[in-house]
């Protein structure tokens, strides 16, 4: 599977949470397989926890950050990244520019424009 963004329009609540993961892994992975989650409300519902096991036996595993641990949450950095330096003002002009940016911005991240260093 290759690296692309995910987007959407739609309010996301557990069930979207669910059906991501269910999308991107349907079915067994080859190796273990960790998604790191916050506390947010929508990663602790029942929803969540109804899939626990079927993810296992699909060896994926949920792997929750402290309850509060910007530093440790990657995404908490990237977004900061990209809302304070990388999103540039003329992005924000219209919905279908800011996402256009966003996309692009996620596409590229790990190339040479788009890097985070933890030196």
């Amino acid at each position: 599977m290759g690296c692309s963004p995910y987007t959407s329009t739609q309010s996301i609540n557990s069930d979207v949470g669910v059906a991501c993961i269910d999308y991107f892994f349907p079915s067994k992975t080859e190796m273990p397989t960790i998604i790191v989650m916050d506390q947010a409300s929508i990663h602790n519902s029942n929803a969540i926890y109804e899939k626990l096991e079927e993810w296992k036996e699909r060896n994926i595993t949920l792997f929750e950050l402290p309850s509060y641990s910007p530093h440790l949450n990657i995404i908490e950095i990237l977004w900061r990244k990209i809302k304070y330096e990388w999103l540039k003002i003329d992005a924000y002009c219209t919905w279908e520019i800011l996402v256009d940016t966003i996309e692009t911005i996620l596409r590229e991240f790990g190339g040479e424009t788009y890097v985070i260093n933890f030196d």
